[in-house]
């Protein structure tokens, strides 16, 4: 954790430089996209070699889905260097690096680090989840009524916005408002915190949420796949929530996808 946390706020201190030059590139006429592509690419580059300098033997996989298999072929980086990165390039301050290690198949460690209000998420395997020194709990709430839950929302790059927006139907009826804040790893984090009363969603990436997800159980939710299967990360299709709000929150879209 001392390697993941330590390469996270190196590798920031760059980014955050950046971010902080997207504002006036937006009203540039080439944009920001450039940019912002380079600030991804330069912070891949940071973290890989600030993680494999630490533990050379380990294997990693990147947010541009390059993979390799190390020495040690138990243990993998998965990591993403800008978890967010449509806020990043619209100057919006809603997005963070996120390392988690894979050993044997089972995520051990995660991270998930919002630079810009220094909000350092971390946890591992049967330590319990953090923000900075704080433990982290979910959130107590039984009733949906009462929750704020959070997802994806439609992308015109979707196949399936028809199901997706009567899942969205469905539960936004039910429960007290639905959020998009841009970033699934945040999206996992703020499970964790309590911010979140539970999220769903579909087409993630594991560099998108292998760290979440183990924040989101250490802090005591129940995480799955949308449709209840057991193995979310390489599915890249979650619900998280405590016990509760999971209930609800899985009869509600099966029935949305049966009707």
């Amino acid at each position: 954790m001392n390697v993941m946390q330590q390469a996270a706020r190196k590798a920031s201190r760059r980014l955050v430089r950046d971010f902080g030059e997207v504002e006036n590139l937006q009203v540039s006429r080439k944009g920001p996209e450039k940019f912002v592509a380079s600030a991804n690419e330069r912070t891949n580059k940071m973290l890989l070699d600030l993680l494999l300098q630490a533990r050379p033997g380990f294997g990693y996989m990147t947010d541009n889905g390059i993979q390799a298999t190390g020495e040690d072929d138990r243990r993998c980086w998965i990591f993403d260097p800008i978890d967010g990165t449509a806020n990043f390039m619209h100057g919006i301050p809603v997005f963070a690096i996120s390392i988690a290690l894979e050993e044997s198949g089972e995520i051990t460690a995660g991270l998930v680090y919002a630079p810009i209000p220094d909000e350092m998420f971390w946890a591992e395997k049967g330590q319990g989840a953090y923000l900075n020194d704080q433990r982290l709990r979910v959130a107590a709430r039984r009733h949906i009524g009462d929750a704020l839950i959070g997802t994806g929302l439609p992308q015109s790059t979707r196949r399936d916005n028809s199901r997706y927006l009567t899942e969205i139907r469905a539960i936004a009826s039910q429960c007290a408002g639905i959020r998009r804040i841009g970033s699934s790893a945040l999206d996992l984090a703020y499970v964790a915190a309590g911010r979140f009363d539970g999220i769903w969603d579909t087409g993630w990436s594991p560099w998108n949420i292998a760290a979440g997800l183990l924040l989101a159980k250490e802090a005591g939710a129940i995480v799955s796949q949308s449709d209840g299967g057991p193995d979310p990360l390489y599915k890249g299709d979650i619900l998280a929530a405590n016990e509760f709000i999971h209930s609800r929150l899985l009869r509600l879209i099966q029935k949305a996808r049966r009707d």
